[in-house]
């Protein structure tokens, strides 16, 4: 099987440290060469074909903007993205507008999600370049191209079904899904919370792709730590020459929506002075661009979420009370992963099944500690947390079958859950004396074990033991096979 070939990005900074530092945190997922300025960065391009560029903003010449700008120019499919300390809202439109940067990272970065960043920026460039080869093959066939567009929508109505979303049989997801399911088809608005990571746009997408506007579009739109005139210009549009940056007319998302959904996520973060131009949206359904005096009828559902708590948002006078009763027509509120401990072996399997396909790498499950690691664990993360901790097993494996050594330190350190710790007392209180304390002893040996991830000296050390008199017992409890 040939080797799959890593994306090659290029990273443009006058700091050398800050190129150091990146060329550190991507090498072990992608190809990287470094330039100190336009000019050596063009030489590059000129030389190599690139997935992605990572530029700074502040540099001497050409700022990144009008570096990326050009580099739009003459290589436009690469994926352009632009990292600052500043968050200047121009600098931010004239990069979305004259540059087509894909994201504006601000600084300090955090590689974790640097990473996450980069990878979809690489595999957007793959699917561009695999786009373009399909539209080649079809010679702009518009049967074709229906067809295929027909197909998937169809996929998206197949995946965002609420009997797909996953669970197990006992789940407190299930009463959500059947609320969902009745509400769905119905023009109310709803208002979907809960913790970060725990699914809410997954149910915003069931939603909609479970209503009447389902063959309509769905946008969505982060409005969390985003200047006022640039969410607006997002969600509403702006006319050419409505202010600086402002080189051509711009669609807003409500626009784009017009028949199907929007889903305005982290609505709790909007200025009191946006929550006013938004309510007058909702309750006129139409929008004016900025800079225009015209106003355009939009029919749109709207879909909201947030980890705040609204209705103490609008106690303490932070969130208008008006706006939230428009937005919270109906509530869905998601648990936290830790209140659904049933669901997490299900989601995990899921998740592997997915990371196999996408990593091409082979794997057959979990073993019984990693499942019981996972179940013991809070999961502050929630879903989001657990996905990432299965892709990051599944990178570090060894073997088909995922052991709990492969765990993040922070999962193996979790402390049992008190039910689980209490259902474990008990089974101890069953069979004869010798049998209850060898039951207590094997439990004692495996979460020690796992607690100091295998490390038999530190285990023996911690629980009074010889090295040799611990193989004995794990001999004697059959452990040996699971920590080998």
């Amino acid at each position: 099987m040939p080797t799959r070939k890593r994306p090659l990005v290029l990273c443009v900074d006058d700091e050398v440290r800050s190129l150091e530092t990146l060329e550190r945190t991507l090498d072990e997922e992608f190809d990287v060469l470094t330039a100190t300025g336009a000019d050596q960065a063009f030489h590059l391009l000129e030389q190599h074909t690139f997935h992605a560029i990572l530029c700074d903003q502040r540099m001497p010449g050409k700022t990144g903007v009008e570096f990326l700008t050009e580099v739009r120019e003459r290589w436009p499919q690469t994926a352009r993205l632009i990292l600052s300390g500043y968050t200047d809202s121009e600098d931010i439109i004239k990069g979305l507008n004259e540059a087509g940067i894909l994201q504006y990272i601000t600084k300090p970065w955090h590689p974790d999600n640097l990473l996450l960043i980069l990878r979809g920026a690489c595999r957007l460039y793959e699917l561009q370049n695999e786009n373009e080869l399909l539209s080649m093959e079809m010679r702009h066939s518009a049967s074709q191209v229906e067809q295929n567009v027909k197909e998937k929508k169809q996929h998206l109505k197949q995946t965002y079904q609420l009997d797909e979303i996953r669970r197990h049989s006992t789940s407190p997801l299930n009463d959500l899904c059947e609320q969902a399911a009745k509400i769905a088809p119905y023009d109310v608005s709803v208002l979907v919370t809960g913790p970060s990571g725990a699914g809410k746009e997954l149910f915003a997408r069931a939603l909609h792709y479970n209503s009447l506007r389902a063959e309509r579009p769905f946008v969505v739109e982060n409005c969390g730590a985003m200047p006022d005139e640039l969410l607006a210009s997002e969600l509403f549009g702006h006319k050419k020459g409505s202010f600086t940056g402002a080189i051509t007319d711009h669609v807003g998302l409500f626009e784009r929506a017009d028949g199907g959904s929007i889903f305005l996520d982290e609505i709790g973060e909007i200025s009191p002075a946006f929550q006013v131009k938004l309510l007058r949206v909702l309750q006129e359904r139409e929008v004016r661009r900025l800079g225009e005096h015209q106003r355009r009828k939009v029919n749109v559902r709207v879909v909201a979420s947030t980890n705040r708590d609204l209705e103490e948002e609008v106690r303490a006078g932070r969130f208008r009370q008006d706006l939230y009763f428009r937005l919270a027509e109906v509530t869905l509120e998601l648990p936290a992963l830790e209140r659904r401990a049933m669901d997490i072996p299900v989601l995990a399997e899921d998740f592997l099944a997915k990371s196999v396909q996408e990593f091409d790498k082979p794997a057959k499950g979990f073993t019984d500690e990693a499942l019981d690691c996972m179940r013991r664990y809070c999961w502050p993360g929630n879903v989001r947390e657990l996905q990432n901790e299965i892709r990051r097993m599944l990178v570090l494996a060894e073997d088909e079958w995922l052991s709990a050594d492969l765990l993040s330190p922070r999962v193996l350190r979790a402390a049992p859950v008190e039910e689980t710790a209490e259902t474990e007392v008990l089974a101890c209180l069953d069979g004869t004396l010798k049998e209850r304390i060898e039951t207590l002893e094997k439990r004692i040996l495996r979460e020690t074990l796992i607690r100091h991830r295998w490390n038999k000296s530190q285990a023996s050390r911690e629980l009074g033991l010889s090295r040799v008199g611990l193989r004995s017992k794990l001999e004697r409890y059959g452990l040996n096979k699971d920590f080998h």
